[in-house]
């Protein structure tokens, strides 16, 4: 098969698994990979399907310098990748800081991390479960009583955790790019999306189904502030960003900007005469703040995968539950946070971001044999396909 075939495959069939679910610098050291997991014998990454497939070779250095060649482009202004594991490792960007001055995009930028931020919101359940704070099979209705009423049958917080809620999605402050760009700088309080959702009913009945939605990650924030006594961003910098040694990882909260060095975003727009322009959309004030709110790096989100993987942040046996898919559901892909995705006989268990100008990867064979990062500055982010950009860098990374 050819590298384009290839490319075009992977894709494809990461946008119809997101779907079924839900959706260049020199090397530098990777993460010393964790004992058990170096040797094979790790069985924290195991799911009802059984293990995942080891893989040690060295990254394709040649394969990923030509995925991010000829930035910007009309998909992308700027990309930067970390890939890591066993096998080395390889770190590049490509593209620029901003279209105004054009100079090279800053490899340590921080960036708008989207739904990564689940992973982050289920590993903080998950740590509340494990102090027994949190019940899994319990009803959320027994931690927030009030919040959806009385249309609703009760929903396990695992269900919140798997996507098989039953929840109907929220609204927003609009339907269409134009919509919601007017209304950028506008807070919407959780409280009041998922209010939104309730007087909707349920979609089906609780573990029917998986259907996946920021909505459920919404309720999950609002469960530990409420179980805490803290803020949600508060309790994920406790818990997570500090122990991980994610240092530039943080929550804006009602702040538009992006603090520290980052490279602008942008939405291409299609004008009335049918040309394109591309509007700068790096100030926004983010909706839905534990489903994807968060501000990283690419180094942060390695840290995060490496030590969220080794057993670091969340222990036995809550951790299966990230590498564990809802049972007697057909085409479930999503567990607890995570996405498992088989490609050419290896499964890899990630999670995708898409905030507008931004989209973003973190992912990892269980054994940490391979792991993959990406921040690709996607003109595009909100599309219904992968862009080609992160296509190109996952196939290269991926095999």
């Amino acid at each position: 098969m050819s590298a384009r075939s290839r490319t075009t495959v992977l894709a494809a069939s990461l946008v119809l698994a997101l779907a079924a679910g839900p959706l260049a610098a020199p090397a530098f050291a990777a993460p010393a990979p964790h004992r058990a997991a170096a040797q094979g014998t790790d069985t924290q990454c195991t799911d009802a399907q059984g293990t995942d497939a080891q893989g040690t070779d060295a990254p394709d250095r040649e394969a990923l310098r030509a995925a991010l060649k000829g930035l910007p482009d009309k998909d992308a202004t700027a990309a930067l990748v970390r890939v890591g594991g066993t096998g080395g490792s390889w770190r590049g960007s490509a593209g620029v800081r901003d279209l105004e001055s054009g100079r090279p995009a800053d490899p340590d930028a921080r960036f708008r991390a989207g739904s990564t931020t689940k992973v982050v919101t289920a590993a903080v359940v998950l740590q509340l479960a494990a102090e027994r704070r949190v019940d899994l099979n319990a009803p959320v209705q027994r931690y927030l009583p009030g919040l959806l009423g009385e249309d609703f049958l009760p929903i396990t917080v695992r269900q919140l955790l798997n996507h098989t809620s039953g929840i109907q999605p929220g609204d927003g402050l609009g339907d269409s790019f134009e919509e919601l760009y007017e209304h950028r700088f506008e807070h919407q309080a959780p409280r009041e999306v998922v209010a939104s959702a309730a007087a909707k009913g349920p979609e089906f009945d609780p573990g029917d189904q998986q259907h996946y939605l920021n909505i459920n990650y919404t309720i999950l924030g609002l469960l530990i502030e409420k179980v805490t006594g803290h803020s949600y961003a508060s309790e994920t910098a406790r818990r997570v960003f500090r122990p991980a040694g994610m240092h530039h990882t943080y929550f804006p909260g009602t702040d538009a900007r992006i603090h520290g060095p980052h490279n602008r975003g942008y939405q291409a727009v299609q004008r009335p005469d049918g040309t394109t322009e591309l509007v700068d959309v790096t100030d926004w004030i983010p909706a839905d703040e534990a489903a994807g709110g968060m501000i990283s790096t690419t180094a942060d989100l390695e840290r995060l995968v490496t030590h969220l993987f080794h057993g670091d942040l969340v222990p036995e046996p809550q951790l299966r539950e990230m590498f564990t898919l809802p049972p007697k559901i057909t085409g479930a892909v999503m567990t607890a946070g995570l996405m498992r995705y088989e490609y050419e006989g290896t499964v890899y268990w990630l999670k995708t971001g898409a905030r507008y100008g931004y989209s973003t990867m973190i992912g990892a064979t269980c054994d940490l044999s391979r792991t993959l990062v990406y921040s690709v500055n996607s003109t595009d982010a909100k599309g219904e396909g992968m862009n080609p950009v992160a296509a190109r860098i996952a196939q290269a990374a991926l095999k």
